[in-house]
């Protein structure tokens, strides 16, 4: 999907939502565990209840490689039924030497169909660039993620460029790529850093996990980073998805998503 497609879609259903796919067997609800696939059976009844409130769905392949075969089958059918007029971001946090990203780039581009993969930076440029060389596909790279774990390295300062390691890998980054091709990871759980990153990088849009069972709340993500594009994509995952273990449980996720959606409507509108 290209950006000016994104940016339509998000002024014109009035929501920059991101349904998280973190389908995990044991918690989905046990009228389920009949079907012949119950993860992909999940997966479409939540899609069904939440198609209209947001512009991106993001599957988490780690809660689908832990099931093998079926697993992927599931993604794959998952990632169908969901169609092209939704974002769909494979949430695989990849990053290796340039010909496996390569090959994985291939994988989620060419043949499971995604717009985008979350990817680690870690090894640097070339380990990057092999996914940002797809006509109308992203990168999201790995900036300030919301897990605790996230101040053992990325908010460490560093004397040499007098800036924390986070601000040098959205400076850094933008070298790589463009505003229609590469994306962040911010997380919704440092409201405070969305000022500074919104100084290094105006123009990019963000994918902002940590909102809902994480604590992150939609306001405080809006006050720096809304942009004139609106240049967000506010991830929800758990609340929305396991917000009833029972026969409602697709209306109960409707309820959540609904709530967040008129929040981004709200701030849209500002």
């Amino acid at each position: 999907m290209e950006r000016p497609q994104l940016i339509a879609e998000i002024f014109r259903k009035k929501t920059f939502l991101c349904v998280g796919l973190d389908t995990e067997i044991s918690k989905i609800p046990p009228l389920l565990h009949s079907e012949s696939d119950p993860v992909f059976a999940f997966n479409k009844a939540i899609i069904d209840a939440t198609r209209d409130l947001c512009v991106a769905y993001k599957p988490n392949l780690a809660f689908y490689e832990a099931l093998g075969p079926a697993g992927w089958q599931s993604l794959q059918k998952t990632i169908q039924y969901i169609g092209n007029e939704h974002f769909i971001i494979a949430d695989a946090k990849r990053g290796d030497i340039g010909n496996t990203s390569r090959m994985y780039a291939e994988a989620f581009f060419n043949q499971m169909g995604c717009d985008a993969v979350t990817v680690a930076p870690y090894m640097g440029e070339d380990s990057v660039s092999p996914f940002l060389g797809f006509p109308g596909k992203w990168a999201i790279v790995l900036a300030l993620t919301s897990n605790a774990g996230s101040s053992d390295f990325q908010r460490d300062w560093l004397e040499d460029s007098r800036e924390a390691m986070w601000e040098k890998v959205l400076r850094r980054t933008q070298d790589w790529g463009t505003p229609d091709n590469l994306m962040f990871v911010v997380g919704a759980t440092h409201p405070e850093a969305f000022a500074r990153v919104r100084d290094i990088a105006p123009d990019h849009f963000l994918l902002v996990p940590g909102v809902g069972a994480q604590g992150g709340d939609v306001a405080s993500i809006c006050q720096y980073g809304l942009t004139k594009d609106c240049g967000l994509l506010i991830n929800a995952s758990r609340s929305i998805l396991y917000a009833s273990n029972g026969a409602d449980f697709a209306e109960k996720a409707r309820e959540e998503a609904r709530k967040l959606q008129a929040e981004m409507e709200r701030a849209l509108g500002d």
